[in-house]
């Protein structure tokens, strides 16, 4: 990076795609897999401070390059193990190198104006010219003309009645909100959430909390043979319902363990350790509960 790139704010960790020309991709393909020390000196990124354009080396040649806007945000995923993925950022641009020789202009650059009210109107169409209209894979090609329709704006009486209907709201006012939204999330004094649970969990987790108790029947003060067999079958099905969780536990417990001994980030080290420490707890709390419903089985056994 140049000396004025490093004045500007940045942020701590920013990802971006890295498109280059096929000879030049093969070489960096190259450079990473050897995993020699002297990288950093192989390949150099130059940012220019408008954060629009840049001038990429690798191995000596320069590309010019421009951070181009992607049509939609792409993921990226880090594992350790080849099962278990960490999302890492969000990404959205990607630099676009080529075999120019000319590396500090391009031939999409809008030409500079010297009346003040030009530049302003010529601004948008200068970020028009960063954008990209295709995806990063062939069958994606023309994808945000193909696939993605322009934004309508909602009729101004819809937006005063603010009532449902099949109008779309521009992108802007959609922008505007959510800035709104995230003002007032600031400024708040306090907040609260609320886990909802579905019906069916409910059933579950009730069903796996309540104590299984002796019950007599009112005749001759004896558990008759039919109450038995259906509590019984309910016990073996819970049974049943908390080895397969206690499986899953310790299954994730040892991914934990296994990953433990992989990492050296300190960080990382420690919030897995967190994790396993919890998944610990769980399973000797389901290991307890299964012993419980097993005496209760036992004692019904013998009715």
């Amino acid at each position: 990076m140049s000396k004025s790139q490093e004045e500007l704010p940045h942020e701590l960790e920013n990802q971006f795609i890295l498109r280059l020309p096929p000879e030049h991709a093969t070489a960096v393909k190259k450079i990473i897999h050897s995993g020699n020390p002297a990288m950093k000196d192989k390949l150099k990124i130059d940012l220019s401070p408008d954060s629009r354009h840049a001038v990429v080396q690798v191995n000596d040649v320069s590309l010019s390059a421009k951070v181009v806007d992607l049509p939609s945000v792409i993921e990226s995923l880090k594992t350790h193990d080849r099962k278990t993925f960490y999302k890492t950022a969000d990404i959205s641009q990607m630099l676009l190198c080529s075999a120019d020789s000319d590396l500090h202009s391009s031939p999409e650059e809008p030409a500079a104006s010297s009346a003040g009210v030009t530049a302003m109107g010529n601004e948008g169409e200068a970020e028009k010219k960063y954008i990209w209209k295709h995806g990063i894979t062939p069958p994606l090609k023309n994808v945000r003309k193909k696939r993605f329709r322009k934004p309508t704006k909602k009729p101004p009486d819809m937006k005063q009645s603010g009532e449902s209907c099949s109008g779309y709201i521009d992108s802007k006012d959609v922008e505007k909100e959510v800035k709104r939204l995230l003002r007032s999330d600031a400024e708040a004094i306090s907040s609260r959430w609320e886990i909802i649970v579905d019906e069916e969990a409910k059933a579950v987790q009730s069903q796996a909390s309540m104590p299984v108790l002796p019950v007599t029947s009112e005749i001759g003060g004896h558990v008759s043979s039919e109450y038995c067999s259906s509590i019984i079958l309910g016990i073996q099905k819970l049974i049943h319902y908390k080895e397969k969780k206690l499986q899953e536990i310790q299954g994730k417990a040892q991914r934990q363990i296994d990953l433990l001994g992989k990492l050296e980030n300190l960080t990382l080290k420690s919030h897995f350790q967190s994790v396993l420490e919890q998944l610990k707890l769980q399973e000797k709390q389901k290991y307890e509960q299964i012993i419980f419903l097993q005496e209760q089985l036992k004692y019904f056994s013998k009715k």
